[in-house]
Order: structure tokens, then sequence, then C-alpha cells
């Protein structure tokens, strides 16, 4: 019956008919696929063709059931005669020669279109970078932030003063503004710019007119990382135009040749109080080993050093770093906060003026900086310079990573903390930072291993066991996230660990209760973290509500936003670098290691 069926459908030439269909409709959407941008079709045109193809497709078969061509032309099957079937062998001859000639077309279609494929990228090979001198700069027109003409005249003024400057500067190369300025409110990110410029380093910043004031913000990057060499702003009266032009730019190139020329020796470090006391000494020393625990004995300690000398620099550069510690940590919040970051202040700027050439005075600005300000730039930059003055110590070299963390440079900043970790190999609290900037990176592995190292050192210590479990449920692996949650010590961090552990488990409800027990129990101060409940949870817009409360908040955890793994898995979403740029953090964000995993839902074990 099936040989029979099938013996009547090459009788009426249906399978030639189907060939021939399918045959030209290749060909036909080749062709439409390679010249319908040429005629500006929509991108769907074959799409389209293909789907009215598929519908017409029965049709057509059913009509070559029914008809046949013949020498008289078009007639039913039922109509056709003797002479016509005597004739059949020769149409179906031509048949198959137009089936093998639409066939060769549609192949010869494909081979143009691959063969096209693989010459384009060679002939459109994109133009090399220019090769970059190791002292070389180019001025970016400074941003005015006005559209009234005399504002931009002065501000490109300022940046061609800055380029007449920096070009009196023996071995530095200085680009020309007529290419510099080319990239004036430019969406390329830096490094790009400085490649297509060919330098090394990048001077850009903004001019500000605040009634009779004028502020001037200048920023120096290196662009091979993105990473912020100097940054700092001058606020002078806007009295005399020229004067003042003169005198920033004076100070801008002062600062500049200091950073661009080579370096001279480190000056030496010395924690000893000036004065020689032995018991300020002992009191600095004290508090210096009991920081990291106990940050109320050791301000404590901090003070009476100082009370013995009053001009024991070093002593309050500690004092400060501690109380903004204390801040960033989340152990002081609200006025308490506030008192702290104010005695923060006061206590720098003693330490930079009795100990400018010491690293402690520079990276305790550079972080009251960050805490207080969100001054990524300027802080870096302070750190930086500790680390120039004291390339061997591992404080500043510590701190200096979790600046460049903070912009989302997870490859330099593993590095200063594993430089950091060779100088002082025991300090667990560099371990817990170098698994945190690990985990984004997707090194899970070698996160697991310095949580681990960091429960050696300190086994009854906060926050350890909090991150190990973090660290297992991004390795999908939840009993061991729940054994880690457990293992927290009672408080804040433990409740925040069995929160999100319970949100990656299949019980909603044991979920549901942990959610709302910390929301409840932590109202203030702990923003962040119930941002990364509701992130693992798979609920983004309560992700970005208790982000931004912790934005107007001021918190200090908002330097984790482009290095959290939790946080990261939502970075595609647009709400993610409108966040980061309100706060000043650059988007995208500078080198950085593998990306972050993502999700749309709530986490898995």
């Amino acid at each position: 019956m099936a040989g029979g069926f099938f013996s009547e459908l090459r009788r009426r030439n249906v399978l030639r008919a189907a060939v021939l269909y399918i045959g030209a409709v290749w060909a036909l959407a080749q062709g439409i696929a390679q010249l319908g941008p040429e005629v500006g079709a929509p991108e769907a045109a074959t799409r389209w063709f293909l789907i009215a193809a598929g519908v017409g497709f029965p049709l057509w078969l059913m009509l070559s059931w029914r008809y046949e061509f013949t020498s008289s032309g078009i007639k039913l099957e039922s109509e056709v005669t003797i002479a016509d079937e005597a004739s059949r062998k020769t149409h179906n001859r031509r048949t198959d020669f137009v089936i093998i000639v639409v066939l060769a077309v549609a192949v010869v279609l494909l081979l143009t279109d691959r063969v096209v494929e693989r010459v384009e990228p060679q002939t459109a090979a994109p133009v090399p970078a220019l090769p970059a001198d190791s002292n070389s700069i180019a001025v970016l027109p400074f941003d005015s932030g006005s559209s009234d003409e005399s504002q931009q005249a002065f501000s490109d003024g300022l940046s061609e003063g800055f380029i007449i400057a920096l070009a009196q500067i023996k071995g530095l190369r200085v680009i020309n503004p007529k290419s510099s300025f080319q990239f004036r409110g430019s969406d390329e990110d830096d490094r790009t710019i400085a490649a297509k410029l060919g330098v090394s380093h990048l001077l850009e910043g903004s001019v500000r007119r605040l009634g009779d004031t004028v502020r001037v913000s200048a920023t120096l990057i290196r662009a091979s990382d993105g990473s912020t060499l100097w940054a700092d702003s001058f606020d002078r009266p806007y009295k005399d135009l020229f004067a003042l032009q003169d005198a920033i730019t004076a100070q801008v190139a002062t600062a500049l040749k200091a950073q661009l020329l080579p370096k001279p020796q480190a000056a030496q470090q010395n924690d000893r109080p000036p004065s020689g006391n032995i018991e300020a000494y002992d009191a600095y020393v004290q508090a210096r080993l009991v920081g990291a625990t106990d940050a109320g004995k050791a301000l404590e300690l901090y003070s009476h050093a100082i009370e013995l000398d009053h001009d024991y620099g070093v002593a309050y550069a500690w004092k400060a770093f501690t109380l903004v510690d204390a801040v960033a940590g989340g152990g002081v919040t609200g006025k308490g906060a506030e008192k702290f970051l104010q005695e923060a202040d006061a206590a720098v700027a003693q330490a930079l003026r009795l100990a400018p050439n010491q690293a402690a005075p520079h990276f305790a600005r550079g972080w009251l900086l960050i805490i207080r300000d969100f001054n990524w730039k300027e802080g870096e930059a302070e750190l930086r310079k500790a680390v120039e003055l004291a390339p061997d110590d591992g404080d500043a070299l510590y701190q200096l990573g979790v600046a460049r963390a903070s912009q989302g440079d997870l490859n330099q900043s593993v590095d200063l903390t594993r430089r950091a970790l060779k100088i002082n190999p025991l300090d667990a609290n560099w371990y817990r930072g170098l698994a945190a900037y690990l985990m984004p990176a997707g090194r899970l592995d070698e996160a697991r291993q310095a949580v681990n190292k960091a429960i050696e050192l300190e086994p009854t210590a906060l926050y350890n066991h909090y991150m190990l479990a973090v660290v297992d449920m991004l390795r999908k692996d939840l009993p061991a996230a729940q054994k880690a949650a457990q293992a927290e010590p009672e408080g804040a961090w433990r409740d925040f660990a069995l929160a999100l552990v319970a949100q990656a488990s299949p019980d909603r409800a044991a979920a549901d209760t942990r959610l709302n027990a910390v929301v409840r129990s932590y109202p203030e101060g702990w923003a962040i973290q119930i941002a990364q409940v509701h992130a693992v949870r798979g609920e983004p817009d309560a992700m970005f509500q208790w982000l931004d409360k912790a934005r107007v908040a001021h918190d200090p955890g908002m330097l984790l936003l482009l290095y959290d793994p939790l946080l990261l898995r939502y970075r595609d979403d647009p709400r993610y670098a409108a966040l980061a740029r309100k706060v000043g953090l650059p988007w995208p964000p500078a080198a950085s290691g593998a990306p972050a995993p993502r999700t749309t839902g709530p986490a898995s074990p």
C-alpha cells in the first residue's frame, strides 16, 4: 500500500516539486540574507520569508498532486491525455535540470557567504594602538559643568595652561590639545583614550565656579591599569582670572613633576615619638597590638601616647585610622560614626602637619577620604603616596589593595594583598580581604584556602565563618555552607550567614523567616547585608531598594559594590551602573579578573 502511494507521488512529480520548492526557498533565503542589508530590508526579513515559505509548502504539495505541467500548459491530473503522458519524460528531464540549477545557485550563495565571513576580519583589522612612552601624558579638556561659553573658555584655557607647563618638563612627551581635545565628552574609557593617543598617563578633571570661588579638581591616571596616581582639588577666589590660572597651573605642574619624574629614595620611616618618651612609645606599641581586636582599647592607648608627646604624628595617624576603621567595619553607626569621623579628620590634620614624610598619615587620610567622602581617586592617591614613602609597609600595601578592589581592579588588589602578606604573614584580616577579592574573580578554591588560614590564625574571630559560608554557597556546596554559618559566633554575622544560606535552600518558609528576622533585628547600618540576602533570594528590585538606602545613609559597605560576588549577580542590570556612578565609582570598572557569576533567580546549591 505504502509502495503504491510512493509510486503515485513519483508519477505525479510531487517529489520533484518538493525538491524544487526547497531548493528555491533556500536560494532565495541566502539572497535575502546577503542583499537585504544593502537595500535597507529589516533584519527580520529572512526569518519572515522562511515562515511564509513553511506555510506555503503544504499548499505547493497539494497543487503538485492535483495539477500537472504538460506541453499544452497546466492541467488537472484527471484531464491529462495519452499525448501528454508521452511527453512526461521530456518534461521531467527539464524539471531535473531546473532543480540542479536552483541547488547550484543556493550552494554558490552559501559558499560566497562563508568566504566573505572569513575574509572580512582580515580586511577590517583594527588600527593598532600607538606605542606609549613610559613618560608621556595627554591633558583631556577639563569639564566646566556648564553650557556657558565663558565658563568653557576658562576651562579650556586652564587645560591648555597645564599642557604648556607640562611641556617644560624635560623628558616628558605631552600631546597637543588638537588631539587630546577631540575626546571632549567621550564615552570611551581612560585606557582606550590613552591607547589611541599613545600615552602612559592622562590628566583629567573639572572646573566649577561657586559664587566668587573657583574649584578645580585634577586627577592623574596611569593608563595601563586605570589607577589614580595623584588627585587634588584647589579652591581659589575668582578675582584675577589670569593670576588664578597661573597659580593653579603651577601647583598642578609641581605635583605632576613629583609623580612623573624618577622618584627619589623613599624617606626613612620612624614610628618613635619625637621627644624620645619611652612611655609614649610603649602605649603606641600596645595600641598597635590590640587595634585589630579591640578598637576601644587601642584608641585609649593612642590618646595616652599623644598626651605624653603632643608632637607624636604617627600616633595621631594610627588613632585616625582606627577611628575610620571602626566606622568602616560597621561597629559604629549613626551619630557615633559622625563623631568618630570628625575626630579622625582632626587627627589626620595633625598627623600630616607633624609627620608629612611618614606613610601612616597618608594612608590614614586615604582611608578617611574613601569611607567618609566616597572620594575614591584622592583616597587612592594618598594611599599610593604612603606606598611610595614606605614600599615595604604591609599596612600601606594592604590599604591600597582595598582601594583598587573598591574600583573593581581585582587583579591588582590580589597582588597588593599577597605582597602585604609576605611582609606580615600572620594577619588574619588580610587573609579575609584576599578571599573577598578572589571570590568575584571565580577563584573559589583559593578563596577557601585564604578563609581557612584566617580561621587557623583567629579561630574564634567574627566574620571568618560568615565568609566561609559565602564561599561554599558560591561553590554550590549547601551542606558545607550551612555548617559554616552555624559555626559563626553569635551575633549579626551569624544571623546574616544563616539568612543567606536559607535563601539557597528549597525551604521557602525558612527563607522567609530568616529574611524577616534580619530586617527586623538590624534596621540600621546593615542595608548592604540585607541587599545581599535579596540578591541570593533572586529579588533584584528589593536588592536595589536596600542598596539605595545604603547610598543615602552613606553606608561604608558601598565600597563592596564592584567586588561583592552576591551583588554582582545583577551587574548587567542598568540600575547597577547608575548606582555605581551615583557614588562616584568607575563604570565599567577598572581592570578586573574573571567576571562574577550572573543569575536571574535564587542561588541554587
